[in-house]
């Protein structure tokens, strides 16, 4: 869906259209803006309904969270959907896929994008009453400066000083130019300085958002309630939200049907088998229209664990690997299957050179290895879901008719990221590079941030690359738009060649409700005019109502 391509705010300095303008028409944009549908059969109902005030919400999500301190937890989508709940971005992203201040009034840089001012709105208290302001803004960049796990995707900050009553501003070591668009995630939540002082963060998040925090019992439920005092006048509309983690989609989807929830979120095209045609339900999914880089679906191959380090193994394993097989078996073929981290249709799509389905390829590289090295074999790791399980068990057997012998291992949820990090894996099934701009996946392509077996490693692959490492440098400090697709079709072909990643799908997001479930389509940004609804599975919980 699209509302047009209003300018960006002004001081934003970052000229969303001239990267419309290098697509299709409007519906093509460099950020990861997924298009939005519903369903033949699964028609809105509620597009003509106003919202009403009160109620309570059960959500059902894919995954439970570590913890809500932006500065020492990685979220997934569903982490960032429980921080919208209690926190605000400093910006998020409009319907066009521009940067939008949000809890920021203004984003203002300098000539070359080496300095950056971030202003947020008078007036605004976070939940325990202490005041939004510079000094707020202030602890916060600390705070995730000095993160292990923020800090590498925040290092071309030099400094950081309070610049106003309501400001800070940044000074960078290089230019950067899509700095706004971290600002629509993890790295612009803003959280109540002194409860990451204390440590508190973690499991009480005081925000300034449309909800409080009221209780966590982790792997059962969160829930917050309405904050009488938001700053947004009107919102939200729901008295309170309740987000449960079900990992499986099956009982996910079934707890849809039973009533138990009212809404969930999934990755899995399963959900769009089990509701469509269904009136009772509306399903809204990107699988029809979607826009620049989205989440992509892969193996991911740690490339410093042997046999993995080298390449010709890492090459043999693409020639034996049939993503269209396991799309069919296991996905009714329906998501787009992926030869590279960006979207066939879109302006950052380009021929990858990755490698085809080729059986007799893979056996003649691995013949030669084995020569040299012996008998090819690492172990394999999925999360604890059962559909995760049958896709390994399918590369497993197509590993094993060309000689490799593999084992897998199911991995909790709240391990496979450490372990990610840490490289306590030798190949993972994996979801991930669906962000604003792809300079938000720097830390997890570039050499700068890879680190041995045993030390964490934001580049979970530990792929090095020096072709990557400068194409990444042009992608973060030109503001030519054409120059930085070149750059950015210049890593994915090096993937192609590198082979960090088995290329399966990519990722089709839905979000199914029942029909008394209204708002989630349109959502504003402070001032009225239309803000993205979903990217990733990632919504407005402050829009919300039901009927």
């Amino acid at each position: 869906m699209s509302a047009g391509d209003p300018s960006p705010p002004e001081g934003n300095g970052f000229d969303r259209r001239s990267f419309l303008r290098l697509g299709a028409g409007a519906g093509a944009a460099l950020a990861g803006v997924s298009g939005l549908a519903a369903l033949a059969g699964n028609e809105p109902a509620f597009a003509a309904s106003a919202p009403k005030h009160g109620g309570s919400l059960q959500v059902a999500t894919e995954a439970e969270e570590d913890g809500f301190d932006p500065g020492l937890v990685t979220w997934d989508t569903s982490g960032v959907i429980y921080a919208r709940t209690v926190y605000d971005s400093l910006a998020v992203l409009g319907a066009n896929g521009s940067v939008q201040p949000y809890l920021a009034q203004s984003i203002k840089h300098n000539a070359d994008y080496t300095s950056w001012t971030i202003t947020v709105r008078p007036n605004i208290t976070f939940h325990n009453g202490a005041p939004l302001n510079g000094a707020a803004l202030y602890a916060n960049a600390e705070h995730l400066v000095a993160s292990p796990i923020v800090g590498p995707a925040l290092s071309p900050i030099a400094d950081i000083a309070v610049s106003g009553p309501y400001s800070i501003t940044f000074t960078m070591k290089q230019p950067w130019v899509a700095f706004p668009y971290g600002l629509t995630g993890q790295a612009g939540m803003v959280a109540e300085p002194g409860s990451l002082k204390n440590g508190t963060a973690m499991r009480n998040p005081i925000g300034t958002g449309p909800f409080v925090f009221k209780e966590w019992v982790p792997g059962d439920h969160f829930t917050a309630t309405r904050n009488p005092h938001y700053w947004r006048p009107g919102l939200p509309y729901l008295n309170s939200i309740t987000y449960r983690p079900i990992p499986d989609i099956a009982s996910r989807d079934d707890s849809l049907k039973s009533g138990t929830v009212s809404l969930l979120i999934s990755s899995d095209v399963q959900s769009i088998v089990d509701f469509r045609g269904n009136s009772q339900y509306v399903i809204t999914t990107d699988l029809h229209k979607v826009t620049g880089e989205t989440d992509q679906i892969f193996l991911m191959l740690n490339a410093a664990s042997p046999p993995l380090d080298d390449v010709r193994v890492r090459t043999a394993l693409a020639y034996a690997i049939s993503p269209k097989v396991i799309n069919d078996t296991l996905g009714y073929g329906i998501a787009p299957l992926s030869t590279g981290p960006f979207t066939a249709g879109t302006p950052l799509y380009a021929p990858t050179g990755y490698p085809q389905y080729n059986p007799a390829k893979a056996k003649a590289l691995l013949r030669q290895v084995a020569a040299e090295k012996g008998p090819i074999s690492f172990a394999m790791g999925c999360t604890n879901v059962g559909r995760n399980l049958q896709t390994m068990e399918l590369v497993q057997a197509e590993l094993q008719s060309v000689g490799v012998k593999t084992t897998i291992n199911q991995v909790l949820q709240s391990s496979y990221i450490t372990n990610a990090l840490f490289g306590k894996y030798q190949l993972y099934l994996w979801r991930q590079f669906g962000t604003p701009d792809p300079d938000s996946n720097f830390i997890f392509w570039s050499s700068t941030t890879t680190g041995a077996i045993g030390s964490e490693s934001l580049n979970f692959a530990r792929n090095k690359d020096s072709l990557i490492d400068a194409a990444l440098t042009v992608g973060r400090e030109n503001p030519n738009p054409r120059l930085r697709i070149k750059a950015y079709q210049q890593v994915a072909r090096r993937f192609a060649a590198d082979i960090p990643y088995l290329w399966l799908t990519r990722a089709v997001w839905t979000v199914v409700h029942a029909q008394n479930v209204t708002g989630l389509l349109n959502p504003t940004v402070p001032g009225g005019t239309p803000a993205l609804p979903i990217i990733s599975g990632v919504f407005f919980p402050s829009n919300l109502s039901l009927t």
